[in-house]
């Protein structure tokens, strides 16, 4: 009899299983890694000492600043100080690659082309108060890696940042050049000999190719930088959205917060700080987990349209409930057919009966916390 032409596959007795390759390629995904590097990070923050990185940040204070967020627009800053939802991907690439790059190049490179008797820190810790238009302020951080005696006492520091390209660079960018001043001013009241000078070092992500700028203390420039923190700190004192005035061209078309700002091309402008957008789907979710998380203590919820995009995050941390505009009738999110476009979105069923076609919405965003439902 010839043989069967029936074509069985076998596998010989030394391959991994078929199941258990499965398994390793179903594992590997995005939302798996997002998962992995999370975890990741809770564990190199629970072993460097620093278990308050596991958590959202809380709202700054009005007269507390940080050096990262100084000379910038004021509407955003106050957006970041007062954990606003981010629009738009997360860039935790960006911050692990600016990472990297300090600790794994720079830091070594300093190390080699230091003289003897001076040391590399990786940095310094700053606690300081300024005057600004009558107003105590209050400024802390840490800086970037420093050149330092053998006590410790800072010789030389340096603000390091990671750019796409160095090529097009001729000065440190102001916003830079804030940062270090904040870190200078701080050290210079701090030790009894001056503390005046830094270096600003850009490197290349794509290349490697470095551009630095030397910067001496300048008393004028960091009047600039502290009364812009009394004017950030007055609008923050007296509850008021600063205006959208970028202080870089730049600021907006990189911004997290254009589209509550009013700067991109949805229907939303002038939002406060609080809230989600209600019919906006471009939060990824790590920032809406790092929202929800942050305002635990407001019942913040998911909109209807969030929840159709994340049900796993409706299911855990609950969502409001579709509005109608015009009746006021509300509807649970999951009890409207809607295919989730939100260039099309549902029509309200009690105004549709009467031939009144509304569509619904979630609730606006200064109102979220007080609508949320059981």
């Amino acid at each position: 009899m010839p043989p069967s032409n029936t074509n069985t596959e076998t596998e010989p007795d030394h391959a991994v299983p078929k199941a258990t390759r499965d398994t390793v390629i179903e594992a590997i995904s995005n939302r798996g890694f997002s998962e992995w590097y999370d975890e990741r990070q809770i564990e190199q923050n629970l072993l460097d000492g620093k278990p308050y990185f596991n958590g959202p940040s809380p709202p700054k204070p009005p007269d507390r600043h940080t050096p990262s967020n100084l000379l910038q627009c004021h509407r955003k800053a106050m957006y970041a100080r007062q954990n606003a939802p981010r629009e738009g991907t997360t860039p935790d690439g960006i911050f692990w690659i600016g990472s990297t790059f300090e600790e794994d190049i720079i830091v070594p490179y300093l190390q080699d082309v230091t003289p003897d008797g001076l040391y590399i820190q990786n940095s310094l810790w700053i606690d300081t108060t300024v005057v600004g238009d009558g107003t105590e302020l209050r400024v802390r951080g840490a800086t970037d890696p420093a050149v330092v005696t053998t006590d410790g006492d800072p010789a030389l520091l340096t603000e390091i940042k990671t750019t796409t390209n160095v090529d097009h660079l001729t000065e440190p960018k102001p916003h830079h050049k804030a940062q270090l001043h904040a870190y200078l001013h701080a050290l210079n009241d701090k030790h009894d000999h001056p503390v005046t000078e830094g270096l600003v070092i850009y490197g290349s992500r794509k290349t490697l190719d470095l551009r630095v700028f030397q910067v001496m203390f300048d008393p004028d420039f960091w009047q600039r930088v502290v009364d812009w923190m009394a004017t950030q700190t007055a609008y923050e004192q007296a509850n008021k959205l600063p205006p959208a005035d970028p202080e870089q061209d730049w600021e907006c078309t990189y911004c997290s917060f254009k589209h509550r700002c009013g700067q991109a091309d949805t229907p939303y402008q002038d939002i406060g700080p609080e809230g989600l957008l209600p019919v906006f789907d471009g939060y990824d979710r790590d920032a809406l987990v790092e929202y929800l998380d942050a305002h635990t203590d407001a019942d913040a919820r998911l909109t209807p349209t969030l929840a159709h995009t994340y049900p796993d995050l409706a299911a855990e941390y609950g969502t409001y409930d579709w509005s109608c505009p015009r009746c006021s009738e509300t509807y649970a999110w999951d009890a409207v057919d809607w295919d989730g476009d939100t260039s099309d979105l549902p029509l309200c069923p009690a105004c549709a009966r009467e031939n009144d076609l509304v569509t619904l919405s979630g609730p606006e965003p200064d109102t979220q916390p007080n609508t949320s439902k059981d």
